[in-house]
């Protein structure tokens, strides 16, 4: 089994979960990938963030992880690559600093955006124009697991390009 198949089996048999499920975007789902339950194990954690380095952009400034699953994410790849985290919330607190974002300030650098599971990328999206309103560059996501079907970008609408670690069609290559 090659690494990326190790990674996926491991991951699917941690994560995958069959019932049914309302996702974020209002689709419902016969098949759920709990990310929490991989980014709860540190070994599973770290090999997403290592496999999730070679997929950065080389002129990535700041890792933009976000809120909630793409935080622990970012702050393996951050603890990897060196490259300072930032941590985008859902929405700008209404207290303190107020920030959208918080960590340094984003205007005019190049943010690499880290998720954990992409399905129509709404929260990405969200993210993205609010990142670019503040005058970060956004031009890629890297996500853990890209759920959205096989051949589309359901980001290419505000250009972002996607890069993922696995695909659900890796993970339902090796569910047995």
């Amino acid at each position: 089994m090659t690494p990326d198949a190790a990674l996926a089996a491991d991951i699917d048999a941690t994560s995958r979960l069959t019932g049914e499920f309302t996702l974020r975007s209002g689709q419902v789902a016969d098949t759920y990938f709990d990310k929490y339950l991989f980014e709860a194990q540190p070994d599973l954690l770290d090999r997403v963030a290592a496999q999730m380095v070679d997929l950065l952009p080389p002129d990535t400034e700041l890792l933009g992880g976000l809120e909630l699953g793409g935080i622990p994410i970012a702050t393996m790849v951050s603890a990897r690559t060196r490259l300072p985290a930032l941590f985008v919330r859902k929405q700008a607190k209404e207290y303190g600093t107020a920030k959208l974002a918080e960590g340094p300030d984003v205007a005019g650098r190049r943010v690499t955006i880290v998720e954990d599971v992409i399905t129509t990328g709404g929260a990405v999206r969200d993210a993205t124009r609010a990142l670019r309103e503040l005058g970060a560059i956004v031009e890629v996501v890297v996500c853990a697991i890209d759920r959205s079907p096989a051949g589309e970008n359901p980001l290419a609408d505000v250009d972002l390009e996607i890069r993922s670690v696995l695909t659900r069609a890796e993970l339902d290559a090796v569910h047995g």
